[in-house]
């Protein structure tokens, strides 16, 4: 009866604590505490991991990761009572718990290396896999690039020797986006291939697959090649808008990106008016709209407003900030390139008076643009002039020649061949 009473209590108590979790934290922080230092009885265990589950929740809300590093390391003998599989859920989901913390990435790192360290120690190999994968990302994250890829390339021998498909195309596709981070498209894109053949061969969950398509998006779109990557982020788009995941609208946002970089921007405007883009109004959409409109109206100021007034949506993005930079570039020599057209010789303070920019920032664009044969003339810095010159005519003796010697090879063929059929 004891035991029976003792349950009905570890229950009691839970339930307080679950009622006052809401109005009175601290409080439910301590009871759920109270119910894990209780002995740890099989009728209770239920509890127990509940209690466990229910205060990492509090305490992530609470933004108190500290106490949750504490919570999973107290809570290390209670796994011996419970089947292994139980256990990879809680060190797993406690883990999750710690990244809702804002600011969090550091105490993550070290809970990761920390748990790594306590699951080789109990041997618990699967789950080992599962936080080195998770601890790649993080590393990522922190632009650890170097120790993100020292721990991928041993884990991935020793997955793929386990024949592990699932958590093959995790390891890939952190893979692939450490390689992009670093500039390496080839790899990155060797890796993503890696992860699509292993996804091939399982179920992919829709969230999983939503990364692979965002992934394969990325990298088309780095290789210019935005229709194709537009596809990518439309099927990205797709699942993780039916999963209602916060990424839908990154998805979305690079769609945007892809039609402006194709010179598209009407079709910006159709996107956004459309059904499923309604739902995500707000500063991020805003911000590709006031870009697909000053680029739809050339204008250089107003996009230069843009990139400052929507930084945060824009710039810190390093997909979109690259592009955009490529989109402004190219922008600036079409505006240059249509204001210099009708002159001979224009002073450079003029064209920078037209175009509303800094006269060394011309000056320096319009040397550029000469040294790549953009248009023929000169800088005459002395006097702050732009001489042009008209294209020198294109000699066509070369050619001419050519075709004459082409011509008349032909012509030795023909005979040779009548010479052969007449002997």
């Amino acid at each position: 009866t004891m035991a029976l009473a003792t349950v009905e209590q570890y229950e009691q108590t839970f339930a307080e604590a679950v009622e006052i979790s809401e109005s009175d934290a601290p409080q439910a922080i301590k009871l759920y505490s109270k119910i894990l230092e209780g002995d740890d009885v099989p009728e209770v265990i239920k509890v127990k991991e509940q209690a466990i589950y229910n205060l990492g929740k509090l305490l992530a809300q609470l933004g108190q990761g500290k106490e949750l590093e504490h919570l999973l390391k107290t809570i290390r003998p209670f796994f011996q009572t419970i089947p292994k599989a139980k256990t990879e859920k809680i060190v797993w989901t406690l883990i999750g718990m710690v990244a809702q913390i804002p600011d969090s990435l550091d105490l993550q790192i070290d809970l990761c290396r920390e748990s790594i360290v306590w699951s080789q120690t109990e041997k618990r190999t699967f789950l080992r896999h599962k936080i080195e994968t998770k601890l790649a990302e993080l590393l990522m994250n922190a632009t650890q690039y170097a120790e993100a890829l020292e721990i991928i390339n041993p884990l991935l021998r020793e997955v793929k020797r386990l024949d592990d498909k699932a958590l093959l195309v995790e390891i890939h596709l952190v893979e692939s986006k450490v390689q992009h981070s670093l500039r390496n498209l080839p790899r990155a894109r060797t890796a993503l291939t890696s992860a699509r053949t292993a996804a091939n061969s399982i179920y992919c969950p829709p969230l999983l697959q939503g990364r692979i398509d965002m992934q394969s998006g990325t990298l088309h779109t780095e290789e210019k090649d935005y229709k194709t990557g537009y596809s990518y982020f439309y099927e990205a788009f797709e699942g993780y808008n039916s999963l209602d995941h916060a990424d839908a609208i990154l998805a979305l946002k690079y769609m945007l990106l892809c039609k402006i970089m194709t010179n598209n921007p009407d079709d910006v405007h159709s996107i956004l008016s459309g059904k499923l883009a309604l739902t995500y109004a707000g500063h991020d959409v805003e911000a590709m709209r006031a870009i697909a409109n000053a680029h739809k109206d050339r204008s250089l100021a107003s996009f230069q407003k843009y990139l400052v007034d929507f930084k945060k949506e824009l710039l810190d993005d390093p997909l979109i900030k690259n592009h955009l930079n490529e989109l402004y570039d190219t922008m600036l020599q079409q505006n240059l390139c249509r204001i210099i057209e009708p002159y001979s010789s224009v002073e450079i303070s003029h064209v920078a008076s037209l175009i509303q920019l800094d006269v060394t920032k011309v000056e320096k664009k319009l040397s550029q643009m000469i040294l790549d044969a953009k248009f023929n003339g000169i800088l005459d810095q002395g006097n702050g002039l732009l001489i042009l010159f008209p294209d020198p005519p294109q000699e066509k003796t070369y050619q001419t020649t050519l075709e004459t010697i082409d011509n008349l090879g032909r012509v030795v063929d023909t005979l040779y061949q009548r010479a052969q059929k007449l002997n």
